[in-house]
């Protein structure tokens, strides 16, 4: 039970726009304390707790078990206040890094597979240059090798595009586990991002 407990929720704002995801724990109290409603993806059939404890799950439908019943696992909620955009800042990580930059070379836009790319400096830590959004891009170690301990001018070589910090999107969570039913509250641009697991 702890692992369906734990498994993701997508958490829409009052407006449907995706702003966070929940565990189906935190998702389930938040249902509980009237602070947002279960969205059923299928119909969009917006569902109280009342109303969501009465529905039976499905044979293939994953469940949460209670004292005297089975609860549906809701997938996605929409908050009833909340009508912002996240501000929640991506964090800084060896994972974000990829995902931000597609497991893609930013140098040759090559996409040799996570276990040939690395994390490079754009003004290389030598130089003072710091691990930060806006400093370090995926290279490939064919081009992280070629540039070496200098800074792409120095080297002859050209970034694809310049690093910056992400927005916050659904992809940028801990949670690698990609349910589709979120594809109809998410757009695909949110999703062309291999997930690794």
């Amino acid at each position: 039970m702890n692992r369906i407990l734990q498994r993701p929720t997508l958490v829409l704002n009052r407006n449907w726009q995706p702003v966070n995801v929940a565990t189906v724990a935190r998702a389930l109290i938040l249902v509980w304390n009237n602070a947002a409603k279960v969205v059923d993806p299928a119909d969009y059939q917006l569902y109280d707790w009342a109303d969501w404890s009465r529905l039976t799950p499905g044979t293939d439908e994953l469940f949460v078990r209670l004292v005297r019943q089975r609860l549906r696992v809701p997938e996605v909620i929409a908050l009833s206040e909340f009508d912002r955009m996240p501000t929640s800042q991506v964090t800084f990580s060896r994972r974000n890094v990829f995902k931000r930059d597609r497991f893609t070379c930013q140098y040759c836009h090559q996409q040799p597979g996570s276990d040939e790319l690395t994390i490079d400096h754009v003004v290389p830590r030598a130089h003072g240059g710091q691990s930060t959004w806006t400093n370090c891009v995926l290279a490939c170690l064919n081009c992280n090798s070629r540039k070496a301990d200098r800074t792409p001018e120095q080297a002859g070589m050209r970034l694809q595009k310049a690093p910056v910090r992400p927005s916050w999107k659904p992809i940028y969570t801990d949670h690698t586990l990609r349910v589709e039913s979120w594809s109809k509250f998410i757009s695909d641009a949110y999703w062309d991002v291999q997930l690794e697991t």
